[in-house]
């Protein structure tokens, strides 16, 4: 699996795998069929998204499984308009899903991240980041669920932007809580580089469009 760090910087741990590719399942790369994680495994269940995406994509995550760790890292661009659906579903009591997604838009891009909360003591924790390429459209939604009963949840859905000349962001987080959480957050950002940044990276002899380079690598990879 070094070729998901050496191509899409995903880094790799011992874990039961799920991978997709370009939107597709990736059978020869997995060691877990697509579909519901409903029985508890030894290692954590790595779910991989990566690759280049285009039209309506969907990527489901549905835990049942009591006390099972899982842990998402998606990293795609698209080129052309495309909506990718995030769907989790935690119903495993203790049972933690930890992500996150990497977004490249040159386009149009609709992304929408629901977390839904089914269990009493479930974590779903989401980071996402968007690269917003020049001229590029983004919409970005969040929403965390939290079912009546379902007490001592985690939940975070969470954006980060970095924005390129004339890209358009729209940022709408959303949650519908009906019982008490340890934590219920979410958030959305644009990140800019300070002058200072921008001076010291110059002054190391880059040009402008390596500091462009530099700071759009450090965003994602922070």
């Amino acid at each position: 699996m070094s070729y998901m760090w050496n191509e899409f910087n995903i880094k790799t741990f011992p874990a039961e795998t799920i991978v997709f590719r370009d939107g597709v399942y990736c059978e020869e790369l997995s060691t877990l069929p697509n579909g519901p994680i409903d029985k508890k495994y030894d290692l954590p269940v790595h779910i991989i998204y990566v690759g280049e995406i285009a039209g309506k994509c969907r990527l489901d995550i549905d835990v049942s499984s009591e006390n099972q760790k899982v842990v998402l890292s998606a990293n795609i661009k698209n080129k052309t308009p495309a909506f990718l659906n995030v769907f989790i579903k935690n119903t495993g009591k203790d049972s933690e899903i930890n992500g996150v997604v990497l977004m490249d838009n040159s386009s149009d891009l609709e992304y929408e991240c629901s977390a839904h909360h089914m269990c009493k003591n479930t974590t779903v924790l989401i980071k996402n980041k968007l690269l917003a390429e020049k001229n590029s459209k983004s919409k970005l939604t969040g929403t965390a669920v939290i079912d009546k009963g379902c007490i001592d949840c985690k939940s975070d859905i969470s954006f980060a932007a970095i924005s390129d000349q004339g890209a358009k962001i729209e940022f709408m987080p959303a949650q519908r809580i009906s019982a008490e959480p340890i934590a219920a957050d979410h958030s959305a950002s644009i990140y800019r580089a300070t002058d200072a940044q921008i001076t010291y990276l110059r002054s190391a002899g880059l040009s402008g469009a390596e500091v462009d380079t530099v700071i759009k690598e450090a965003f994602l990879n922070e």
